[in-house]
């Protein structure tokens, strides 16, 4: 967990790493919940037998499962002392460059693209990275835009 004391300190890391998250399982549970909040019960993500002669041999993790872990994934990267709140304002480009079998243990890596202040605080796009542990691809590239507000 890195910690900046003043959002402003961000300005200045501008292309720097920002931070590294804590690793997170993604087991068939934290699937099966997600299906039940969205209704995506495609068999890949929800049917492990049928999903053994997939071609991932398991079933995987729904990619939007894999976004929304972005938030998660934050809470143990970065932290700003004087903020008051966050807001998630949007996403530019998402990728899902490989699949999250059931099971996987996932981290993110912060990369600041661009800081512009606005009243009250400062619109931040990161470069989110979200890595697999034990493979060199990553399952989702996304940059994430948020509203920080101190």
């Amino acid at each position: 967990m890195r910690h900046y004391l003043h959002l402003a300190d961000l300005r200045t890391r501008v292309g720097d790493e920002i931070g590294l998250s804590d690793w997170v399982t993604v087991d068939q549970a934290r699937i099966d919940l997600f299906a039940d909040a969205t209704g995506d019960y495609h068999w890949i993500h929800t049917d492990p037998q049928r999903a053994a002669a997939g071609p991932f041999g398991t079933t995987v993790a729904h990619g939007f499962l894999t976004l929304s872990l972005i938030a998660e994934l934050a809470a143990t990267a970065f932290a700003v002392g004087d903020e008051r709140i966050v807001v998630n304002y949007g996403l530019n480009r998402v990728r899902f460059p490989a699949p999250v079998p059931a099971g996987s243990r996932l981290r993110g890596r912060f990369r600041l693209l661009a800081f512009e202040p606005i009243d009250g605080g400062a619109q931040v796009t990161t470069e989110v990275t979200v890595e697999r542990d034990g493979h060199d691809k990553p399952v989702c590239v996304a940059e994430s835009v948020t509203r920080r507000y101190t």
